[in-house]
């Protein structure tokens, strides 16, 4: 039946039109943001479970931030220890070795004193130097007041998420353990100022030798010097080896968080990225639909006027 009043064909036209348009919109929107599912209306579930997934990476950048700075404070400690140790011509070793020389009968040991002298002032200026972002871990404050030296140091490792409760992991450094110099408390407690015999001892801040001669006790008073330099080089390559290990773990998980990283951004993608290939052919097929979809509108719009002829 022909009617004016009700063109079926071009209803039907039109509603094929109107859903090839609004598909036609989607992959549009899809090619231009590049993702399936940018909004909460695309695909709820997705949505929410992505956004989860960048608001834990963006998480875990902070842990790579925090790393970089632990590991530059770790390296920085590192280092001075490393040259506080020294070599046959600096250092500890460089002091063992002149208090060695010390031994020699005749030896004119105030000149010697010189040289250790010059030695006790680099070891003291290496590790007050050794300060990064504020932080020092080699010369601290053991004071009771508001600039004492924190007992320990917490360095942000990781960051996990069960469920809705975060994680927070952390390498726990205890200043104590390197600590070549303290000042502010009672006693010296520090790897080279703690002092060794008593009262009438000395550190190895202060040994003095220049006085010193060839008998038997001031021999004895080298030997007990020696010995001190000796433990004390061991107890500083100690320290050196445990923040050592401590590099190496801040290593690890730097590269395991950026290998975290690219992973759950590979996660997000398979959940909200379009699949650009799939999304150019269905563009392309479209625009045909709607081509076809216009063109078949207008011969049902113009169908009806083919009744006219009926009334000439």
């Amino acid at each position: 039946m022909s009617s004016l009043l009700t063109n079926s064909t071009a209803m039907t036209a039109l509603q094929t039109l109107r859903s090839v348009s609004s598909q036609l919109a989607t992959t549009q929107t899809r090619i231009s943001t590049g993702q399936r599912v940018s909004t909460a209306s695309d695909n709820a579930a997705y949505w929410s479970i992505a956004t989860s997934m960048r608001s834990d990476n963006a998480a875990l950048s902070a842990v790579s931030d925090s790393l970089g700075l632990s590991a530059a404070t770790v390296d920085t400690e590192y280092t001075a220890l490393n040259t506080v140790i020294g070599d046959k011509d600096s250092g500890l070793t460089k002091l063992q070795a002149l208090l060695v020389e010390a031994k020699t009968a005749g030896i004119d040991r105030s000149k010697i004193q010189a040289d250790v002298t010059q030695i006790q002032a680099q070891l003291k200026s290496t590790a007050s130097s050794a300060t990064i972002n504020g932080i020092n871990w080699l010369s601290i404050d053991t004071s009771s007041g508001s600039t004492a030296t924190p007992t320990s140091f917490s360095l942000v490792s990781s960051y996990s998420r069960v469920g809705s409760t975060p994680t927070i992991g952390s390498i726990t450094v205890t200043t104590a353990t390197y600590a070549l110099y303290t000042t502010g408390g009672a006693t010296k407690t520090g790897i080279l100022d703690t002092v060794s015999g008593g009262s009438t001892g000395a550190s190895i801040d202060t040994i003095a030798i220049g006085s010193l001669t060839d008998s038997a006790a001031d021999q004895t008073k080298l030997d007990g010097y020696i010995a001190q330099v000796t433990a004390a080089i061991g107890s500083v390559a100690s320290a050196a080896a445990n923040l050592g290990a401590v590099k190496n773990r801040i290593s690890t998980n730097t590269e395991f968080v950026k290998s975290l990283m690219d992973s759950v951004d590979r996660g997000v993608g398979q959940l909200v990225d379009a699949d650009m290939n799939q999304e150019s052919t269905r563009l392309a097929a479209l625009q045909v639909q709607q081509q076809l979809g216009v063109q078949a509108l207008s011969i049902a719009n113009n169908s009806s006027q083919s009744i006219l002829s009926l009334f000439r």
